[in-house]
């Protein structure tokens, strides 16, 4: 049975039988809202933060107690001075306020606070604040924490918890080295709520990567500090990891998490599967939500996105789907131009008419993408909600090349579509079908294949046979860089790819320019030779301070993660905690 036949012969999710609002619980759940994405694009330059107002508008329409958040909140590593601003103008127009928050905290209010500062974690409990809806927040792999300055690994988060906009929990310190790997686990501390009989547990899990998490969960060493009833509480455990698989241990299973969780929000994932799917063999339920926004033109993407109201009351909860209404339509096709060609019988050797083919198959995606989105604003209108404007449409067209020897130019062919989607730089895409291996044949699937001179592959498929990493180290090493170190640029260029941190090549050329000048400026008139070994020694003074700081960066990060193991040296799953009163 497929996945999609076995998600639709899913039980009914589950509903609460009798609901009273004095100890209910009322959570809207999203994630992966990666606001700043293609925050320059013209067109879609406003879409993320557009519908993280609208989700923020949603918690106050449906009166939640708090919002909660999976991951992925910005696109960015280090989002912009704008992308910042905006989002910190909305959490503050839309959660601000005199609305009492119903929900107590009994856990610590110091756990997870800053450092050498006296305020609690969680902003609600500040006096100096007037908090009407609480936001929580786990880090994804785009916003993670970086660095290893005096105050830890920093993410744009903690900006956000410090200002007393976000409750950010889920972070850890993991050791860089494999060696210190083996003696330490992921500890996992809650938060934890109350509302009139209601019992609530969250545990937040930050990113890390996929390996690692797979390696602590089957050695049985993410301990979880449960408290001593955890039976009577409800149990929400937040992580943003791989669920598909993309390798042996490139991805979490879906049964490994402790009996004790209730519920599991899944960040990461971007195609939304919010209704609560049960696990074979588990107690606990998944909920995947998606991307509020999309990042890739995939055929994930393509589902409609959804936010979700979640009720709890005791043991039992229910949630409801909230359709976004302010993300743009998008409509995607896979088209084999072989096949088309014998349907439609056109010539494959003829660019014109498999232009013209194209185009129309286009125009068709197009007048598809506008009706669904009249349609969603005609059942809008019905309940009783304003006509949003006309949003210009994503589209995409897979187009199987295979056995085709010529093709037109996507870009060129885009031209045409201008002012009608929103797309129309990466509208077509082409492929050629991969060819099965032959039997027999071993695939080495940890050498990376840099011959990518094979006439029958695409751009795009001699692109995915390249390793990032491997390739700039290989290229960067035999470039005898006169000016900028190999090392600094190899990270630089790492961010760049990883992290989408679009300044990062940008930022490290004007700071080695610039300590290179400061290590060659004040002197008298030289000639030209003496310039030369000077940058030359400006240059190996550079390298040796890039390598001095990393080792010393290094050595922090495996002390602090050193001393936290030692406060924490009871290695078992299950830890009782003390709920001050969660009787």
């Amino acid at each position: 049975m497929s996945d999609d036949e076995g998600r639709f012969s899913q039980p009914p999710p589950p509903v609460i039988q009798d609901a009273s609002s004095d100890d209910t619980i009322r959570i809207l759940l999203a994630t992966d809202n990666h606001i700043g994405y293609n925050e320059r694009d013209p067109i879609r330059g406003q879409d993320s933060i557009n519908t993280f107002k609208e989700i923020l508008q949603l918690a106050v329409k449906h009166d939640v107690d708090f919002i909660l958040l999976a991951g992925d909140l910005f696109h960015e590593n280090k989002p912009s001075r704008e992308c910042l601003y905006q989002t910190m103008a909305l959490l503050r127009e839309y959660t601000m306020g005199n609305k009492p928050v119903q929900v107590e905290l009994l856990s610590d209010p110091e756990e997870g606070k800053a450092t050498g500062f006296s305020f609690p974690a969680v902003n609600y409990e500040d006096p100096n604040f007037n908090v009407g809806i609480p936001v929580f927040s786990i880090h994804g792999n785009h916003d993670d924490p970086q660095g290893a300055g005096a105050e830890g690994a920093l993410c744009a988060l903690d900006v956000l918890s410090v200002s007393g906009l976000v409750n950010y929990m889920g972070k850890f310190d993991l050791p860089i080295s494999d060696a210190n790997a083996s003696t330490t686990g992921i500890a996992v501390r809650p938060v934890l709520l109350r509302k009139g009989t209601t019992y609530l547990g969250l545990y937040g899990i930050g990113n890390v990567k996929d390996q690692r998490m797979h390696f602590e969960l089957r050695s049985n060493r993410v301990r979880m500090f449960m408290p001593r009833d955890k039976d009577n509480w409800f149990n929400i455990l937040l992580l943003h990891q791989n669920r598909v698989k993309h390798g042996p241990q490139e991805s979490v299973p879906e049964g490994m998490f402790d009996d004790s969780i209730d519920l599991v929000v899944w960040g990461h994932e971007h195609d939304c599967r919010i209704v609560p799917e049960p696990v074979a063999g588990k107690n606990y339920y998944i909920s995947q939500p998606g991307s509020s926004v999309a990042t890739s033109l995939a055929d994930g993407e393509a589902i409609q996105k959804h936010v979700a109201l979640l009720q709890i009351q005791g043991k039992e909860f229910q949630m409801d789907p909230l359709p976004l209404r302010t993300v743009r339509p998008f409509v995607i096709e896979n088209v084999v131009l072989s096949e088309a060609a014998e349907e439609e019988g056109f010539d494959l050797s003829d660019q014109i008419e498999i232009s013209k083919f194209l185009k129309s198959r286009v125009n068709a995606l197009i007048e598809q993408a506008n009706q669904l989105w009249d349609e969603r604003n005609a059942k809008a209108i019905e309940d009783g909600e304003e006509e949003l404007p006309h949003m210009l449409p994503l589209v995409r067209l897979k187009v199987d090349t295979t056995g085709v020897t010529a093709t037109s130019n996507p870009i060129r062919f885009g031209q045409d579509f201008q002012g009608r989607i929103a797309n129309p730089r990466d509208v077509l895409v082409f492929h050629r079908s991969k060819k099965p291996a032959a039997r027999g044949v071993k695939v080495a699937i940890d050498e990376p294949e840099l011959s990518i001179d094979d006439p029958s592959l695409t751009v795009s498929e001699k692109l995915a046979k390249i390793r990032v990493e491997t390739l700039v180290n290989e290229y960067l090493s035999v470039q005898e860089l006169q000016l900028l170190g190999e090392g600094g640029m190899s990270d630089a260029i790492q961010m760049y790819v990883e992290k989408d941190d679009i300044h990062a090549i940008e930022q490290h050329v004007a700071r080695s320019l610039k300590t290179l000048m400061s290590n060659v400026a004040g002197s008298e008139e030289i000639d030209e030779e003496e310039v030369v070994d000077m940058l030359v020694k400006a240059k190996e003074r550079h390298d040796k301070d890039y390598a001095e700081n990393k080792a010393k960066n290094t050595t922090a990060k495996k002390s602090k993660a050193s001393a936290r193991d030692d406060e924490q040296s009871d290695d078992s799953m299950m830890m009782d905690l003390d709920a001050g009163g969660g009787g």
